[in-house]
């Protein structure tokens, strides 16, 4: 059974690795809901209590997904979800992070998790037009009333993460954090550690480079979200591919999964990080659940951060729209 890690100081005890779900419902290629309900419960029983989704993950149905399959275990798992878009005609249109809309958000959260209370509120993006004192204090209220347990912002810089916590606690960030993508090194790492905030690093398997799946962007389905990946397009991918070549060489000498090296990297990293790889079938949750029980040498440590230190990758990590939601 995976052992369980503390994300920030207010109490939110969580499996060491979690599970992403956004692409049970979205992003990456057709779904099976019968086989994503199967993962979710394996999820459970190898010991993952930590499931991720999102409102606008779908939007809305990845949350019903969720509601279906967790409801009558909802005493074994914890579920963060996120507010912060504006969601008209099945389709995100910009932030909305307006106090009034973080609370209809979370009663439509309740209703669709089936439960009555959310583990975990993240601010999906910082909204520029709202103050995050504003935020803070409407999840605050969000907490008094019973319907939230704790605090979250995904994607953050570091004046916004300071200026939340001061009116209440933050639990944990969200971010993309890997061996492929190390951005959060110099800044926000340290600010995390003086505040006694988790860190939860999605994508950490770097969309398929760390695994050695990753094809080319004109290689995907049409909807598929690495069609418009920087990384996965022209040059970018060559050199991308050759850079991730040390964790695929690493697997080999270790008799483990590309993958496995690359989550288990994240697990060294500190005992505050709970890494939530996202798939959508059994197999792949066993693989990286695995990866909980593989210790890496400072060796092999130093030969990862040689081959993949920060500014390894080719290309930015989002189109430029989306890169322009990252609060940085």
């Amino acid at each position: 059974m995976l052992e369980k890690r503390r994300l920030g100081r207010q109490g939110l005890e969580v499996s060491a690795l979690g599970l992403g779900c956004m692409g049970m419902s979205q992003s990456y290629g057709s779904f099976d809901d019968a086989e994503s309900i199967a993962t979710l419960h394996r999820a459970i029983e190898l010991g993952v209590t930590f499931f991720d989704t999102a409102e606008v993950y779908g939007p809305f149905t990845n949350e019903e997904l969720l509601g279906r399959a967790l409801a009558d275990r909802s005493d074994k798992v914890l579920i963060a979800t996120k507010f912060g878009f504006d969601i008209r005609d099945g389709k995100s249109s910009g932030t909305d992070s307006r106090p009034e809309h973080i609370k209809a958000v979370a009663d439509a959260s309740l209703r669709r998790l089936k439960t009555d209370h959310i583990d975990l509120f993240y601010q999906h993006r910082v909204d520029p037009k709202v103050p995050i004192e504003d935020v803070a204090g409407a999840v605050a209220d969000l907490v008094a009333a019973g319907k939230v347990r704790f605090f979250g912002l995904s994607e953050a810089g570091a004046a916004t993460i300071r200026r939340a916590h001061a009116v209440h606690p933050v639990s944990a960030l969200q971010s993309e954090y890997s061996l492929w993508e190390r951005n959060l090194e110099e800044e926000i790492l340290p600010l995390l550690s003086e505040l006694g905030i988790g860190l939860v690093p999605f994508s950490p398997l770097g969309r398929g480079f760390l695994t050695g799946t990753a094809q080319r962007a004109e290689d995907y389905p049409e909807g598929d979200f690495r069609r418009s990946d920087p990384r996965f397009q022209g040059e970018n991918f060559d050199a991308n591919m050759r850079a991730a070549e040390a964790v695929r060489a690493l697997a080999a000498e270790r008799g483990a999964k590309p993958g496995q090296i690359a989550l288990a990297w994240l697990l060294h990293r500190g005992e505050d990080i709970v890494p939530i790889p996202g798939t959508k079938r059994r197999s792949y949750l066993e693989e990286n659940v695995a990866a909980a029980g593989l210790s890496l040498s400072p060796e092999d440590l130093a030969k990862l951060d040689e081959a993949l230190g920060p500014g390894r990758t080719s290309g930015p990590r989002y189109t430029e729209k989306m890169m322009a939601m990252i609060d940085r």
